[in-house]
């Protein structure tokens, strides 16, 4: 497995502070889920009332409350310790750098996964895109790519597949993926708060795309496609890939709920026949 970047410390210990500020950011994550005071009072059991108290300050969330309000909006695990902060709490979740010595059986697990899956494309990235880990079958259709964009820390999945240096020139369907990919990523930013997912998304929409007649969408197959496949060249060989994308079910740590792991599965017979022949 090959590492590409750390995720950062721990978040320990208590916090005092102005238990007051917990209420905007509650209303914040109750107005971007779209959810009014009523509708969350019913699913959390409790009363609009109550809510419209904590929202201004007049009462005081317990610690159980304030999480299964943040349970209910489907608020980021990292933001629950934020919201838990702001009304004077520790925070619940730890946040565990992936080299830490407690995360072996992790990085053991994510090795055997991503080597498992060669000879196809496979790589696990973490909030903001940023490769954790990536197997052969992924550095294959990197190979070639200028060292700058290769030698980057943190190596940035967004950022090599759109940059006009990076994979883009070589993607048929480029206008078609990057579509995608930055709607992805708009529906991300519009349910977390992240300012580091901003930034990237703000870089990589900015960069200039080629021409249509350039990347036009190659139309000359007929293999039936049941999701919009990633076509890229290949030493000549056009290849295509359906994008699959997995998360862990009911992490306990931070790093773990934002880690994701994204698997390119051959999209037709002729890709996956060239994969195996060139990894063999």
């Amino acid at each position: 497995m090959t590492t590409a970047a750390s995720l950062k410390g721990n978040a320990r210990g208590s916090a005092r502070g102005n238990t007051s500020a917990v209420g905007p950011l509650l209303r914040g994550w109750r107005e971007r889920r779209r959810v009014s005071q009523l509708e969350l009072a019913l699913r959390a059991d409790s009363s609009a009332r109550h809510i419209s108290f904590v929202e201004t300050g007049r009462s005081r969330p317990s610690e159980e409350f304030l999480l299964r309000l943040a349970e209910h909006l489907d608020v980021p695990m990292r933001e629950r310790n934020s919201l838990l902060l702001s009304a004077g709490y520790a925070p619940r979740f730890r946040e565990t750098p992936l080299d830490d010595p407690s995360m072996g059986a992790l990085r053991e697990s994510l090795d055997r996964l991503l080597t498992g899956y060669e000879p196809y494309p496979a790589l696990v990235v973490d909030a903001t895109y940023d490769v954790i880990a990536a197997n052969r079958g992924l550095a294959a259709l990197l190979d070639g790519l200028p060292e700058h964009l290769l030698a980057a820390q943190p190596l940035n999945a967004m950022r090599l597949t759109l940059h006009p240096e990076g994979l883009a020139p070589r993607i048929r369907n480029l206008r078609e993926w990057r579509g995608h990919l930055l709607h992805q990523m708009e529906r991300q930013i519009a349910l977390q708060r992240s300012d580091a997912l901003r930034a990237v998304y703000d870089e990589v929409a900015a960069y200039p795309v080629a021409d249509p007649g350039v990347d036009a969408f190659d139309a000359d197959t007929d293999v039936p496609y049941f999701a919009l496949p990633l076509r890229v060249e290949h030493e000549g060989q056009v290849l295509s890939f359906i994008s699959s994308i997995s998360t862990f079910n009911t992490p306990m740590d931070v790093t773990v709920a934002e880690l994701a792991i994204e698997t390119l599965l051959p999209a037709d017979p002729a890709t996956s026949k060239y994969l195996q022949s060139m990894m063999s």
